[in-house]
């Protein structure tokens, strides 16, 4: 196997990972929708399995992402990020990092949520950080109740029980960072002042 394709196909497994936990999916899930078994799919994830084209056919349908998005393809001189956006539960992920693993950046858009309704917290590894752009941003950690607005920013452990709605009558912007554990941005959103 040539060296170039030896080294994109480690890159593989992280950047399963991380669209799985982006997408807030367990490995039984995932497994569910795919019909790979779960050790397959973390042995693919930990790099313990090298990835076929049988196995990463079913998993780029299942994220929503392109097989090029999956396998590391050769540096371009052009510095613009062109990934497609992700729609996901109705949510536009518009990437705008390349690499797998580490930090990873969106532009999230969130349509309103007529009903308003109280989503399910969930948890997974990771850390998340978010700034809202435009539009009104519930985030519910645990027992907090927020709601953020334009020029507002939280950070998080996503191992905490969390939800992140839409609280207005309007779409939702954000930019989100998200990253494993222990990559902090230490950036916080100011308390906002009682008047």
């Amino acid at each position: 196997m040539p060296h170039d394709l030896s080294e994109a196909l480690t890159t593989v497994g992280p950047r399963l990972r991380a669209l799985r936990q982006r997408s807030e999916a367990t490995l039984a899930q995932l497994s569910q929708s795919t019909g790979i078994s779960v050790s397959t799919l973390s042995r693919l994830e930990s790099g313990q399995r090298k990835p076929t084209l049988e196995l990463l056919l079913p998993l780029a349908r299942a994220h929503g992402v392109s097989l090029d998005e999956l396998v590391e393809t050769p540096a371009s001189e052009d510095p613009r990020i062109q990934a497609e956006p992700i729609i996901r539960h109705g949510r536009t992920f518009v990437p705008l990092t390349r690499q797998p693993g580490g930090l990873q950046a969106f532009k999230v858009i969130m349509p309103p949520d007529p009903a308003h309704q109280d989503h399910e917290l969930k948890t997974h590894e990771g850390y998340e950080w978010l700034y809202v752009l435009s539009g009104r941003l519930r985030l519910r950690i645990g027992e907090h109740d927020l709601n953020l607005g334009a020029g507002e920013a939280a950070e998080f452990d996503t191992r905490l029980p969390h939800a992140v709605t839409n609280a207005g009558k309007r779409e939702v912007e954000l930019l989100m960072l998200f990253g494993t554990q222990g990559e902090r941005m230490h950036v916080r959103a100011r308390p906002r002042s009682q008047d």
